[in-house]
């Protein structure tokens, strides 16, 4: 067996005559006697193993390495490119201040000061993640996650009782989305394309108003029945006609995300100066930032973290109120819907400023 193997060794040798002058037996006799093949005889695998170990943890640590690189550089994208975020440590304060103080004013202060760059952060992977979804799935989005922050406020006070707190804090989110970040948006886009007009679709404007009209019905309806007594059933009628309204209000949505995604898949394009279809402007837009996967990673993580500090906003509401002597409408209607919809006003300034105001989604 040992001869077979030397034989083997040689072959190649032989057959580009590389053995210097001396006989095959020769070369045969040397090889199998010397020390260095001896040793070879006795550990026949333990160069190979050693060198398949370093160069399987050469790999490991260059695998670690990258995946350090990529969350280093998605936490310099996503947390330190905006000087919002300077805001952020608030909420871990917010947390701090209620296990060691347990002063509601300032809990309710430094949380909502931390839940305001998280819903613009919010904003912002919506936006890069419209860039793999397409305008229309992408302006779903931006209306979906940038009601996030005030749906998740809402069900933590409904969960307190503080049913008043939801109504006026929905009212307030009505006439900040009409004038506050319409305006905004608005005022901002002018200012940078103050030479040209901006264009957007009427029809996306009217079906979007409907709805709003829609929204603005199903609350006045059950107040109208409530402060006018003509009730047929006395406290029933009141609650059947609000839940009627709220299926309506649900199915009527979903209607209008099957009528976006489904009838209408133009309805996003950009409009050009003739007020037609501006497709080549989509494919103007400049490049994502960060990948589709890490955008959902993010969304994720942003709502999860905006759902802790919710907790502790809402539990605050009232004695903050207390300690700071402020109305709690004022804080429902003012100061809940402005840091609620701070996504969704950051997205509409945005949007607005890049000419894209047929992303704009400010007003369901």
């Amino acid at each position: 067996m040992d001869y077979k193997l030397q034989t083997v060794g040689v072959l190649p040798q032989l057959e580009m005559g590389s053995l210097d002058g001396k006989s095959v037996h020769e070369f045969m006799d040397k090889s199998h006697f010397s020390p260095e093949v001896d040793a070879q005889k006795l550990h026949p695998t333990h160069t190979v193993e050693i060198g398949s170990c370093s160069g399987g943890l050469q790999a490991s640590s260059n695998i670690m390495c990258m995946l350090r690189n990529v969350v280093y550089e998605n936490i310099k994208k996503v947390v330190f490119s905006s000087k919002l975020n300077l805001l952020m440590p608030f909420g871990p304060l917010a947390i701090l201040a209620e296990g060691m103080t347990g002063h509601r004013g300032w809990v309710f202060v430094l949380s909502l000061l931390g839940i305001t760059p998280l819903a613009e952060r919010l904003g912002y992977a919506t936006e890069q993640l419209a860039f793999y979804t397409g305008p229309t799935v992408g302006g779903l989005l931006n209306a979906t996650f940038g009601n996030a922050t005030e749906l998740i406020i809402s069900i933590y006070a409904l969960k307190r009782g503080l049913i008043r707190v939801v109504q006026m804090s929905l009212l307030g989110s009505i006439l900040s989305n009409m004038l506050l970040v319409l305006g905004c948006a608005f005022f901002c886009g002018g200012l940078v394309f103050n030479k040209k007009d901006q264009h957007f679709d009427k029809g996306t404007a009217a079906v979007s108003s409907g709805l709003l009209l829609m929204a603005v019905m199903g609350l006045l309806f059950p107040a109208v029945l409530h402060y006018t007594h003509t009730e047929a059933h006395a406290g029933k009628s009141e609650l059947a006609l609000s839940r009627f309204s709220s299926c309506i209000m649900l199915v009527a949505y979903a209607a209008y995300l099957f009528f976006q995604l489904k009838g209408q898949k133009n309805q996003y394009v950009p409009l050009n100066e003739e007020g037609s279809l501006n497709e080549e402007a989509l494919d103007d837009d400049e490049a994502p930032e960060i990948s589709k996967w890490e955008s959902i990673t993010w969304l994720f993580i942003m709502t999860a973290w905006i759902s802790v500090l919710s907790e502790y906003l809402v539990n605050a509401i009232e004695g903050a109120s207390v300690a700071w002597n402020i109305p709690i409408a004022f804080i429902s209607v003012i100061l809940l819907p402005i840091v609620g919809n701070a996504a969704e006003h950051a997205s509409a300034i945005m949007f607005a400023m890049k000419d894209k105001l047929f992303l704009c989604r400010t007003f369901p």
